[in-house]
Protein backbone atom coordinates (compact mmCIF):
# COMPACT_ATOMS: atom_id res chain seq x y z
CA UNK A 1 0.00 0.00 0.00
CA UNK A 2 1.78 3.23 -0.90
CA UNK A 3 0.93 5.99 1.76
CA UNK A 4 -0.82 9.91 1.40
CA UNK A 5 3.22 11.29 0.54
CA UNK A 6 3.49 8.24 -2.22
CA UNK A 7 0.04 9.12 -3.60
CA UNK A 8 0.65 12.94 -3.60
CA UNK A 9 3.46 13.20 -5.21
CA UNK A 10 2.91 10.50 -7.76
CA UNK A 11 -0.66 9.73 -8.79
CA UNK A 12 -1.84 6.38 -9.57
CA UNK A 13 -1.77 5.54 -13.73
CA UNK A 14 -4.46 3.63 -15.56
CA UNK A 15 -3.24 0.06 -17.16
CA UNK A 16 -3.07 1.18 -21.09
CA UNK A 17 -4.59 -1.25 -22.92
CA UNK A 18 -2.92 -2.40 -25.99
CA UNK A 19 -5.23 -4.47 -28.92
CA UNK A 20 -3.58 -7.44 -29.96
CA UNK A 21 -5.67 -7.00 -33.14
CA UNK A 22 -5.10 -3.15 -33.60
CA UNK A 23 -6.31 -3.25 -37.75
CA UNK A 24 -9.83 -4.15 -37.05
CA UNK A 25 -10.39 -0.53 -35.24
CA UNK A 26 -11.80 -2.44 -32.06
CA UNK A 27 -14.73 -3.94 -35.05
CA UNK A 28 -15.46 -8.00 -35.57
CA UNK A 29 -14.70 -7.95 -38.64
CA UNK A 30 -13.52 -5.68 -41.39
CA UNK A 31 -14.35 -5.48 -45.47
CA UNK A 32 -11.01 -5.95 -47.44
CA UNK A 33 -9.50 -6.36 -50.54
CA UNK A 34 -7.16 -8.24 -51.54
CA UNK A 35 -3.61 -7.48 -53.09
CA UNK A 36 -1.38 -10.77 -52.96
CA UNK A 37 -2.29 -14.11 -52.14
CA UNK A 38 0.42 -16.63 -51.84
CA UNK A 39 1.48 -19.65 -49.91
CA UNK A 40 3.98 -19.67 -46.57
CA UNK A 41 5.78 -22.64 -44.55
CA UNK A 42 5.44 -22.74 -41.31
CA UNK A 43 7.50 -22.23 -38.50
CA UNK A 44 9.83 -24.90 -37.18
CA UNK A 45 8.41 -28.01 -35.84
CA UNK A 46 5.66 -27.80 -38.69
CA UNK A 47 6.02 -28.37 -42.15
CA UNK A 48 3.75 -27.39 -44.53
CA UNK A 49 2.23 -24.84 -47.29
CA UNK A 50 -0.16 -22.18 -45.58
CA UNK A 51 -2.42 -20.07 -48.06
CA UNK A 52 -2.06 -16.10 -47.09
CA UNK A 53 -3.48 -13.03 -48.38
CA UNK A 54 -2.10 -9.55 -47.95
CA UNK A 55 -5.57 -7.58 -47.62
CA UNK A 56 -6.06 -3.37 -48.03
CA UNK A 57 -8.42 -3.11 -45.26
CA UNK A 58 -11.24 -0.39 -46.72
CA UNK A 59 -10.46 3.41 -46.20
CA UNK A 60 -6.18 2.69 -44.84
CA UNK A 61 -3.29 2.52 -46.67
CA UNK A 62 -2.13 -0.25 -44.86
CA UNK A 63 -1.79 -3.74 -45.20
CA UNK A 64 -2.85 -6.54 -43.07
CA UNK A 65 -1.50 -10.31 -43.60
CA UNK A 66 -4.81 -12.78 -43.70
CA UNK A 67 -4.83 -16.82 -43.05
CA UNK A 68 -7.24 -18.23 -45.24
CA UNK A 69 -8.63 -21.35 -43.29
CA UNK A 70 -9.40 -24.51 -44.41
CA UNK A 71 -7.40 -27.45 -45.56
CA UNK A 72 -7.36 -26.51 -49.72
CA UNK A 73 -4.77 -28.83 -50.75
CA UNK A 74 -4.72 -30.71 -53.85
CA UNK A 75 -7.70 -33.33 -53.48
CA UNK A 76 -10.17 -29.86 -51.98
CA UNK A 77 -10.92 -27.19 -53.73
CA UNK A 78 -8.57 -23.95 -54.55
CA UNK A 79 -9.16 -20.99 -53.27
CA UNK A 80 -10.29 -18.44 -55.16
CA UNK A 81 -8.96 -15.25 -53.96
CA UNK A 82 -6.70 -12.92 -56.40
CA UNK A 83 -5.88 -9.45 -56.74
CA UNK A 84 -9.04 -6.67 -56.32
CA UNK A 85 -11.49 -10.04 -54.82
CA UNK A 86 -12.91 -9.04 -51.79
CA UNK A 87 -12.51 -10.93 -48.37
CA UNK A 88 -14.27 -9.96 -44.75
CA UNK A 89 -11.35 -10.35 -42.14
CA UNK A 90 -11.69 -11.48 -38.22
CA UNK A 91 -9.45 -11.29 -35.46
CA UNK A 92 -7.91 -14.55 -34.79
CA UNK A 93 -4.28 -15.10 -35.20
CA UNK A 94 -2.47 -18.59 -37.36
CA UNK A 95 0.18 -19.79 -34.58
CA UNK A 96 2.46 -21.67 -36.36
CA UNK A 97 2.54 -18.79 -39.35
CA UNK A 98 4.68 -16.08 -38.18
CA UNK A 99 2.97 -12.09 -38.32
CA UNK A 100 -0.27 -13.65 -39.41
CA UNK A 101 -2.94 -11.71 -36.75
CA UNK A 102 -6.14 -12.19 -38.94
CA UNK A 103 -8.19 -14.70 -40.55
CA UNK A 104 -10.77 -14.05 -43.60
CA UNK A 105 -14.27 -15.84 -42.69
CA UNK A 106 -15.53 -18.50 -45.61
CA UNK A 107 -18.66 -18.12 -47.30
CA UNK A 108 -18.81 -14.50 -47.23
CA UNK A 109 -17.92 -12.02 -50.48
CA UNK A 110 -15.53 -13.55 -52.78
CA UNK A 111 -14.28 -16.45 -50.41
CA UNK A 112 -16.24 -19.46 -50.79
CA UNK A 113 -17.22 -22.14 -48.10
CA UNK A 114 -15.61 -25.25 -47.97
CA UNK A 115 -17.92 -27.90 -49.48
CA UNK A 116 -16.37 -31.33 -48.33
CA UNK A 117 -16.24 -29.50 -45.05
CA UNK A 118 -17.86 -31.30 -42.26
CA UNK A 119 -16.59 -31.05 -38.55
CA UNK A 120 -16.21 -27.86 -37.21
CA UNK A 121 -18.96 -26.02 -39.62
CA UNK A 122 -18.72 -22.62 -38.41
CA UNK A 123 -15.83 -21.11 -39.21
CA UNK A 124 -16.17 -22.53 -42.93
CA UNK A 125 -19.41 -21.71 -43.92
CA UNK A 126 -20.96 -24.62 -44.39
CA UNK A 127 -24.48 -25.72 -43.93
CA UNK A 128 -25.59 -28.57 -41.40
CA UNK A 129 -25.81 -31.85 -43.37
CA UNK A 130 -28.64 -34.31 -42.37
CA UNK A 131 -27.79 -38.13 -42.84
CA UNK A 132 -31.18 -39.71 -42.24
CA UNK A 133 -33.40 -39.04 -45.59
CA UNK A 134 -36.97 -38.78 -43.39
CA UNK A 135 -35.41 -35.84 -41.59
CA UNK A 136 -38.26 -32.85 -41.62
CA UNK A 137 -35.42 -30.21 -43.09
CA UNK A 138 -35.22 -31.93 -46.19
CA UNK A 139 -34.04 -28.65 -47.64
CA UNK A 140 -30.19 -29.01 -46.48
CA UNK A 141 -30.32 -32.65 -46.85
CA UNK A 142 -27.42 -33.81 -49.19
CA UNK A 143 -26.78 -37.05 -51.29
Amino acid sequence: MPTYNQLASKVRKKKSYTSKRPDLRLCPQKKGICVVSFKMTPRKPNSALRKVVFVRIRRWKWKVLVYVPGDRGKKQEKHPLQKFSVVLVRGGRAKDVPGVKYTAICGKFDLPRLEMRRNGRSKFGMVKTYDRSDHRYKKFYYN
